[in-house]
């Protein structure tokens, strides 16, 4: 089968490589000029920034799209484990070392509040069933309600109903240690007090397999894919913009696409990697698209957007680890705010990371490269002039860290700088409503509820990347591009079948 994707991010990359090991001729095309979608790379000054993901998790996820194409990873990428995987910070001064040796972790629970030690065993107890019940799961399809029923028992038992917040504040009792086990679901674009319970499954994924980061940066990931894919005979084509799917009138399939030069490249299926909300409502025309009308795909919730300042200092800051979590003085009311207001917020919290802690050659000798991230609300309300706010917010953010000490003289030792902000994901990455992450992961938009790995308008139109199953999060998105490999192969091996049953009988005839 010729089949092209569109977009070159993770889930875009795991699904052209798979289904190239497959045997079929794939062309990937990305409206940039470098691969690697969110997980773009800026490169200025001698610094090198990662403008999106930057944890690693499940690196047999990994793995596994190597060993689809008979190799191995180490020989392309190195892989490294953090310790700590995060620094957590609080406004009082407190700061836990996030880590997988239980002991320690175990010894800083009785530090914060001892008696949160016997909550924190049924609250592991808790997660570990949730771990066994959801993991299986991660690269299995979610296409049929079938699918959703078989899985439903296992749910319930694991109340994946409730929210991560609301489980984990059944056990702990401090209001710090209540953050520390509830904030994963921000990695994804979900708020800790709405996102379905099965999340308190990533304390124990990052238990059993750790947290990791990739030597030269989430970029030598994507090269390393690409890499990959190119000696497969893949074609990667970029500058390359989408304007439209196109499909058959009398089949109601895809039959390739349509470039903005008014190129049209012909496929038997097509692949996207796009946001959700920009494929069916820009790029299928309406009178194909009866599920996903854009009435049903405006009232999906989708997650917060993002404000990010990488930064690049002429000085080390070796006080801070790999990955900071510096919370603000709120936390539920500050991410109503960002959710539920939509209101941009005096207060913040931020996400650090300074992969110069582990790989220094991403700076100049001497220097740090820093990723700072603050979750803001999408565009939806559309009030906030960000072409006026992002200078202003920028300079709060480095005051912040002047103030609290966090890095000292910031200001005066920053040589570098680049910013992201909600406009950026609405125009550079066409993410509807200049959402991060996609689709929020709320209970009632995960699984069955998500938006289809299979478009169910057009059967051989197939969706991977945040906004479908099973979701935001390198292990997510890579797992996306595994089902629809194997959706595509299914159906390709199907196809044969069907081809060559008629020369059987008449052989037997």
């Amino acid at each position: 089968m010729k089949i092209v994707v569109i977009g070159s991010g993770f889930g875009g990359l795991a699904a052209a490589n798979r289904l190239q090991a497959q045997g079929h001729q794939v062309v990937m095309l990305d409206k940039r000029d470098k691969p690697g979608g969110r997980a773009y790379v800026y490169e200025q000054d001698g610094f090198q920034f990662d403008a999106g993901p930057t944890i690693i998790t499940a690196p047999y996820i990994i793995d596994g799209i190597f060993e689809a194409a008979g190799k191995r990873r180490q020989d392309y990428v190195e892989l490294v484990k953090l310790d700590p995987f995060y620094n957590i910070r609080f406004e009082d001064g407190s700061v836990f070392r996030y880590v997988d040796r239980e002991e320690e972790l175990i010894a800083q629970i009785r530090e914060f509040n001892p008696q949160d030690v016997e909550g924190y065993y049924k609250l592991k107890n808790k997660a570990q069933a949730t771990y066994e019940k959801a993991m299986p799961l991660i690269d299995k399809s979610f296409h049929k309600l079938g699918d959703m029923l078989k899985a439903a028992p296992d749910m319930l038992k694991v109340e994946a109903y409730r929210s991560v917040a609301g489980v984990v504040n059944d056990y702990i009792q401090d209001y710090r240690l209540r953050q520390v086990f509830s904030f994963h679901p921000l990695f994804l674009g979900g708020h800790p007090f709405k996102s379905s319970a099965m999340y308190t499954m990533i304390h124990r994924l990052e238990q059993e397999m750790g947290v990791w980061f990739v030597m030269g940066g989430t970029g030598a990931l994507v090269r390393a894919f690409v890499k990959l894919f190119q000696e497969q005979g893949g074609e990667l084509r970029q500058n390359e913009t989408v304007e439209q799917i196109l499909i058959d009138d009398k089949t109601r399939k895809a039959r390739g696409v349509r470039l903005v030069s008014g190129e049209e490249i012909l496929a038997d299926a097509v692949v996207c990697n796009g946001d959700v909300g920009n494929l069916y409502l820009k790029m299928v025309p309406k009178q194909y698209r009866r599920w996903n009308s854009d009435f049903r795909i405006k009232t999906l919730k989708f997650s917060m957007s993002a404000f990010v300042l990488y930064l690049g200092t002429n000085r080390r800051y070796d006080n801070l680890a790999h990955h900071e979590i510096l919370m603000g003085p709120r936390y539920k009311p500050l991410l109503d705010d960002i959710f539920r207001r939509k209101l941009l917020a005096d207060d913040f919290s931020l996400y650090v990371h300074r992969p110069t802690a582990t790989d220094p050659s991403l700076a100049p000798p001497g220097g740090d490269a820093f990723y700072i991230l603050s979750p803001v609300p999408n565009l939806q309300k559309g009030d906030i002039d960000w072409s006026v706010k992002a200078p202003e917010y920028r300079n709060v953010i480095v005051k912040y860290l002047e103030d609290r000490g966090y890095m000292p003289d910031l200001s005066k030792h920053i040589v570098s700088e680049h910013h992201i902000d909600p406009d950026h994901f609405s125009g550079e990455l066409n993410s509807f409503r200049g959402s991060a992450f996609g689709v929020e992961p709320t209970l009632t938009q995960s699984a069955w509820f998500r938006p289809h790995n299979q478009s169910e308008d057009i059967s051989n139109l197939y969706l991977v990347g945040a906004g479908t199953h099973p979701g935001a999060g390198v292990p997510g998105v890579l797992s996306s591009g595994k089902i629809v490999a194997d959706m595509i192969g299914t159906a390709a091996q199907t196809a044969r079948v069907a081809h060559q049953q008629p020369s059987l009988a008449g052989a037997q005839g």
